[in-house]
């Protein structure tokens, strides 16, 4: 699918807040509140809008502590060590990356002795390092 400024600016309409209602896109960016919704339909089966979700904030759940975690894996153990990231609710986010390390996970965690436990059963499927985050300056949506 091809993207206009129009399905552009719904997208980052949408970033900011899933839960606009279409009549008040529709009045930003000057089309029917219609034609929104035919777009926002058209963007989410062409698979560019992927799912509607709250921005958390992990400090006011009790998620004091955010750590990137370098890790390289051997590849034998790496489907074993996906499961595991996968049914952890500490972990937010996993990527294969290039560089020393294969992978860079963000995870959250309510202490630092949490996050040490974490890193230790990680440690078993491979070599770690760890950045833990003093703040974040700038987060934002995609668009």
């Amino acid at each position: 699918m091809e993207l206009d400024n129009t399905d552009r600016e719904i997208l980052k309409i949408l970033s900011r807040n899933a839960r606009t209602p279409n009549k008040a896109i529709a009045e930003e960016v000057f089309v029917s509140a219609p034609t929104v919704s035919a777009r926002i339909d058209a963007m989410t089966k062409a698979g560019i809008i992927k799912g509607y979700h709250a921005d958390v904030n992990v400090d006011a759940v009790g998620n004091f502590i955010t750590a990137y975690i370098n890790m390289e894996a051997a590849p034998s153990v790496r489907e074993e060590l996906y499961d595991k990231l996968r049914s952890s609710r500490e972990v937010t986010e996993c990527s294969r990356v290039t560089g020393e390390y294969s992978l860079l996970i963000k995870a959250v965690f309510p202490s630092t002795e949490s996050l040490d436990k974490f890193t230790g059963t990680l440690q078993h499927y491979g070599k770690t390092n760890t950045q833990i985050v003093f703040s974040t300056v700038i987060h934002r949506p995609f668009i």
